[in-house]
């Protein structure tokens, strides 16, 4: 035992200061609402406690919660594939050796810092108004635009399209693992006169699958989080017609427009639920499809 402390002290040196952040900061918070999603609470009296209730109500009668859930499921589904491919297409642009790489990475980093700002979000609003820029561009190539954020068909796609923008952080750790694949499987591949798509497909896929697996969870739990930019632009209600009413935009109002602290914190332990099965899905499923270069048959 000693000799497993000695080993691993120096990792937990540097774990510490999170340690305590979490026990210190973190713990307590977690468990009060654990306790406040059984009861009652306002925020002015003390709180009730009704047990079950507020999960009964909330599969049986709330309606909104299953819309909330069906809007935020919708955004997943379309927002994570899209900033992966985005960020994977950019990350092997940028492995081609071009000069000033720094520069590049850098610049294509840039929206993932500004992306979920409130200053963003009203831009982005800006962008996609029915007389925005977005509609303007299109009708100068003979295109009639829609409205995007008025219509409940089209509202989600400038949410996902604002996603697609802040693929810096996936496009970096998709251009680190780039750059640890040998170039001499390529140069074998080229030798041989594999087309391109067929050394994407079955050189730079399966040895980028450990890196694909790693953001694809990132990204997963980011978009189920997903909350400044959805209530900027659908102004704290979800309009139209809730379709850009997000999990975590419903929960907030619940907490703090109709005080329902109770309820809220029963949403936010939901929330933790359906996130830990998607992640606990894709580590079971991921021996099918990830493989590491330090397995053996």
């Amino acid at each position: 035992m000693k000799r497993f402390i000695a080993r691993n002290a120096p990792g937990y040196i540097f774990l510490l200061p999170w340690l305590v952040g979490f026990f210190l900061l973190a713990l307590g918070p977690i468990l009060a609402s654990l306790y406040l999603s059984f009861t009652r609470y306002d925020m002015v009296s003390a709180p009730r406690w009704i047990g079950f209730g507020n999960y009964e109500y909330m599969f049986t009668r709330d309606r909104r919660f299953w819309k909330a859930l069906e809007v935020t499921f919708h955004y997943v589904v379309l927002a994570v594939p899209a900033r992966l491919a985005m960020a994977l297409a950019v990350a092997m642009l940028l492995d081609k050796g071009l000069r000033s790489i720094g520069l590049y990475r850098a610049i294509f980093y840039l929206p993932s810092l500004l992306g979920a700002s409130i200053a963003i979000a009203i831009l982005w609003r800006q962008l996609f108004d029915a007389h925005g820029v977005v509609n303007q561009a299109l009708a100068y190539i003979g295109i009639r635009g829609p409205e995007w954020l008025t219509n409940p068909e089209t509202s989600i796609y400038a949410l996902v399209a604002l996603a697609m923008w802040q693929f810096g952080s996936p496009m970096l750790i998709f251009l680190a693992g780039l750059r640890g694949i040998p170039r001499d499987l390529y140069e074998a591949a080229e030798i041989d006169g594999t087309p391109r798509w067929r050394q994407f497909t079955r050189i730079t896929l399966p040895l980028l699958a450990p890196v694909i697996f790693f953001n694809l969870v990132l990204q997963t739990i980011e978009a189920f989080k997903t909350f400044s930019s959805a209530f900027i632009i659908s102004n704290g209600t979800g309009a139209p017609a809730d379709s850009m009413l997000f999990y975590t935009v419903y929960l907030f109002n619940e907490a703090f427009k109709f005080f329902r602290m109770g309820y809220a914190s029963a949403l936010a332990w939901v929330l933790l639920i359906i996130i830990a099965i998607f992640t606990a899905t894709a580590f079971l499923t991921s021996k099918y499809w990830v493989h590491y270069e330090n397995e053996r048959d």
